[in-house]
């Protein structure tokens, strides 16, 4: 499977995961910076617990991830969580009770909520945001990649 341009058969050299990978924010403030140490200048802060995050390269305690925009830079590990969330990418997504264009709609979700991921097929995620739960389909989220089922 390819991510940008990158295969998942590529393995991290600190943990042999799979790079690239999704994970998310565990912290409400994660400092970014320029490089893997505490040395490196911070670049930003990210300022949204849970938010979806792309790991591209690892060193030692240190991760280098990106976000929805490819903005990125090197987090400690400690600041990441497995849990899977993802970004809406649509305003206004209509949260179905199934897996079905014509199943009923629970809920409508805003352009950039973020919802955690509770699993996917080929063309629709099931999540769970603000006490609601149902699927959506996968092509309006960020934080998927093409062919993982998010669990």
């Amino acid at each position: 499977m390819l991510l940008h341009g990158v295969a998942f058969a590529e393995r991290g050299p600190v943990t042999n995961l799979p790079l690239p990978r999704y994970v998310s924010l565990k912290a409400s403030e994660g400092n970014v910076r320029r490089g893997p140490s505490l040395t490196h200048r911070i670049d930003w802060v990210f300022k949204r617990r849970d938010m979806p995050l792309l790991i591209t390269a690892e060193h030692g305690h240190w991760r280098r991830v990106e976000d929805r925009d490819g903005a990125g830079g090197w987090v400690h590990y400690t600041l990441l969580s497995g849990n899977r969330t993802v970004i809406v990418e649509k305003d206004m997504l209509d949260l179905r009770a199934k897996p079905n264009e014509t199943a009923p709609v629970v809920a409508n979700l805003e352009l950039g909520v973020i919802a955690n991921l509770v699993k996917c097929n080929e063309t629709w995620c099931r999540l769970s945001a603000d006490g609601y739960k149902g699927w959506v389909s996968r092509e309006d989220l960020w934080g998927i990649a093409n062919g993982e089922n998010g669990n």
